[in-house]
């Protein structure tokens, strides 16, 4: 498993089964890479199964109970805590997202109106200059 950063986070060979966990800061993509040997005859069939967790899902609630010596009740509502944080922390995220996005929409339609201006401005210039190129031209041919 690789971080955004190119830092090592895991790495095993030869492994046929196995768990590991880590914690990180770094926001961004993590690349974890499997490969299968070909020198191996013998394996024909491969399977891997990924229970990639993030968040409160990803914590150790068994060791945080056993290190803070609850039980029960107590540990589900360190859960639930846990839980409704990382909703709290989602729901700041997606108002900031919303007032970045609110600030580029509204940028977005100034500039569409100020085109649309010019672009009125300008046929309205053509036009105008058309009128009295024609009205020049049928005055000099004596048709006006």
């Amino acid at each position: 498993v690789t971080s955004p950063y190119g830092n090592n986070l895991h790495m095993k060979e030869n492994g046929t089964h196995g768990q590991f966990a880590f914690t990180t800061h770094e926001a961004g993509n993590y690349l974890a890479c499997f490969w299968v040997d070909g020198h191996n005859p013998k394996a024909t069939d491969v399977s891997v199964n990924l229970d990639w967790r993030t968040g409160v899902a990803a914590k150790d609630w068994e060791s945080v109970a056993r290190k803070e010596k609850i039980e029960g009740v107590e540990l589900e509502l360190r859960k639930l805590e846990g839980a409704v944080e990382a909703i709290h922390e989602n729901l700041l995220y997606l108002k900031n997202r919303e007032a970045e996005m609110r600030t580029v929409s509204e940028t977005t339609n100034t500039r569409v109106a100020m085109f649309s201006i010019m672009s009125l401005a300008v046929c309205i210039t053509a036009s105008s200059m058309q009128l009295l190129y024609l009205k020049r031209y049928f005055q000099k041919k004596k048709l006006i």
